[in-house]
This record gives C-alpha cells, structure tokens and sequence, in this order.
C-alpha cells in the first residue's frame, strides 16, 4: 500500500473509531431534547440526523484550533438535530397566525394600560373563552421551542476567527440579547420563574410544575403566555428582519 493510500486507511480508521466511540453522545443529546419538544418528534428521527452530524465532525475536526472533540462533535450534532426539526417543521400556520393574534391584543393592552396583560383580558380582546386562550398558549410554546434556546436562529457551528465578521450586526445582535435580557426580566414572576427553570435550569414541564405545584399543562400555559408576551415585546425587533 502506497504512501497515500496508508495515510487514506488510517484516516478512514480514526474516523470510524471516533464515530463508534461517541455514538452514545448522539443519542444522549437527542433524548434531551425530545423531551422539550411535542410528542410529534420522534427521538429516531434526531439520532439520525445527528450520527451525520457526528460523521461530519469526525471528517472536519481540527484538534489544532484547540476544542476537544467531544465539544465540537456535540456542537456539529446538536446543530444537524435543530436543522432537521426546522426542517420538518411540524407546526401549523394557523398556530403561528393564532400566537401572532395573541402578542398583537396583548400588545395593545400593555401599551394601552401600562401594566402586565392580564389572561381574561387578552381573551376578552380576541373575542375567545379562557379555555380557547389557553390552549393557544400550549400550541404557542410548542412552535415557539427554539425561539430562546437558539438565540438568533443560526447554527452554532465552530467557525474560525474572522470568518463572517460584521462590526455592524455584532453592535446589533449585542443589542438585541441586551433587549432580549430587559424583556425577560420585566415579565410577570412566574412567567420569569418558568423561562428560568426551563432554559437555565433545563428542567422539563413536569419537574417544573412540581417545583411550581401546579399541571405539567399549567406550566406549558405559562411557558407559551411568556413566549407571546416576549414576541409582543420585542415586536419593533422583530420588523427589523
């Protein structure tokens, strides 16, 4: 066997051996995820979009840049899951055009009054009864799952330095999380309780309602009536895409 053909086998070789060693990685990922997601996505469907991501980081990885591989695998894997359930997007319009209708009355009752939304209120407005209301509120934090957790929607790929630099959108995107930051911390206790457990936390709707004593589906009410009051608040943001 030739020069390059050895160098070929021995790469093929570190490659299969990275992806059989951190198999486990990927499915410990995915199940982490499925669990904050509807029942609709299958935990199959994520294993196997992140053992390609796990393929593609054991091709592309680079010790040299100075991330383990276990750090820039889960990345990569992480990332291929995300694209395949953006991709799949099993959510439909009429839960978006309904969560739209939500942030709009509730909107034009923060600003009207001053204060916080109050649920009766906001229900009063679409001319719906509490129980339509709140289950728009559980469609709304399903639609809504990444919306927080991914920040600006990209891929959080490991990328060089000076590779995509913009002083102007780095200034903005500063702004935005600075926004973003002001927004949470202004929304009613538990609603801030809830997004806390959630994405720092990472506690799961049932963990959080035995914290909070109340129904998983209580907790996903709230986690949704949150989401909407954040896309109502940052709605000038929003018109900026």
């Amino acid at each position: 066997m030739n020069g390059p053909a050895a160098y070929a086998a021995v790469q093929r070789l570190d490659q299969e051996s990275l992806v059989t060693r951190y198999a486990p990685l990927v499915k410990r990922i995915a199940y982490h995820l499925v669990s904050r997601l509807p029942p609709s996505v299958q935990v199959e469907d994520l294993i196997q979009a992140g053992m390609i991501g796990l393929l593609e980081a054991a091709a592309h990885y680079d010790p040299s840049q100075g991330a383990s591989f276990e750090t820039y695998a889960g990345i990569r894997v992480r990332g291929a899951m995300l694209d395949e359930i953006r991709r799949s997007d099993w959510t439909p319009r009429s839960v978006h055009r309904k969560a739209r209708q939500v942030a709009e009355a509730m909107r034009a009752i923060e600003h009207a009054k001053g204060r916080d939304a109050r649920d009766v209120e906001v229900a009063e407005a679409l001319g719906i009864g509490l129980e339509e209301y709140y289950r728009i509120l559980q469609d709304a934090a399903g639609c809504r799952i990444f919306s927080l957790d991914d920040g600006d929607g990209r891929d959080e790929q490991a990328e060089p330095a000076g590779v995509g630099d913009d002083p102007a959108a780095a200034v903005e995107d500063e702004a935005f999380r600075a926004a973003l930051a002001e927004a949470i911390a202004s929304l009613p206790e538990r609603e801030r309780l809830v997004m806390s457990l959630y994405y720092d936390e990472e506690l799961n709707l049932r963990e959080i309602g035995e914290v909070l004593g109340v129904s998983e589906s209580r907790v996903c009410q709230i986690h949704g009536q949150a989401l909407v009051r954040l896309r109502a608040r940052m709605a000038d943001w929003r018109r900026k895409d």
